[in-house]
């Protein structure tokens, strides 16, 4: 069954049709919760209050894309829980956990097990990069370079003008580049600039 029927039935009432919908964008909702919240379990939660919101709201879907009406809501949600945090932020940037994800599809079997834990430390400076910039740079960046959404589709999820999104990532890879920059002593050897 199509989208739009599921969609028309969810509006219905029918949970059994939301609950399809559910299973059909819940990876790649986590997915954007987890690369921005940086933690499993609120990013689970945030995810889960989404599809909550979106199943009340559902009468408020005005058509067009219904992912990008839905990632939008989970932005929003992610954005509400990372200003919860600046509230009552005690922890120092050295305990946020840094974990990897295992993904055997984007598994290079052909890199060596030093090649592995470099990029995997190369990808944990990145994601404290991340971290570490302005909520809506963090969230476009992580939108564009992570999930691989179009400038028209960050814009349509996050209510701003293309002009807008292309400014927010362009500023958020040069501060993570900078970082990157200021912190040699952190990269991996391979990914270090020789000093010859």
């Amino acid at each position: 069954m199509d989208e739009q029927a599921l969609l028309e039935r969810s509006l219905n009432g029918d949970l059994s049709a939301f609950n399809r919908i559910v299973v059909e964008y819940q990876s790649l909702a986590y997915s954007v919760a987890y690369r921005l919240l940086n933690d499993t379990d609120s990013a689970g939660d945030a995810v889960q209050d989404s599809f909550i919101k979106a199943f009340r709201a559902l009468e408020t879907f005005r058509g067009g894309s219904f992912k990008s009406w839905l990632m939008r809501i989970v932005t929003n949600t992610c954005y509400d829980v990372l200003r919860a945090r600046k509230r009552h932020k005690t922890d120092s940037i050295d305990d946020i956990p840094v974990e990897s994800e295992y993904i055997p599809a984007l598994t290079d079997t052909h890199e060596s097990p030093q090649q592995y834990v470099e990029r995997q430390e190369l990808a944990g400076l990145i994601s404290v990069a991340i971290q570490n910039l302005p909520e809506d740079q963090q969230i476009s960046i992580v939108l564009c370079d992570v999930e691989g959404y179009s400038y028209e589709e960050i814009a349509e999820i996050t209510g701003v003008a293309i002009g807008t999104v292309k400014s927010r990532i362009s500023r958020a890879r040069t501060k993570v580049r900078d970082y990157l920059i200021l912190h040699p002593e952190l990269l991996p050897a391979a990914f270090r600039h020789s000093e010859e």
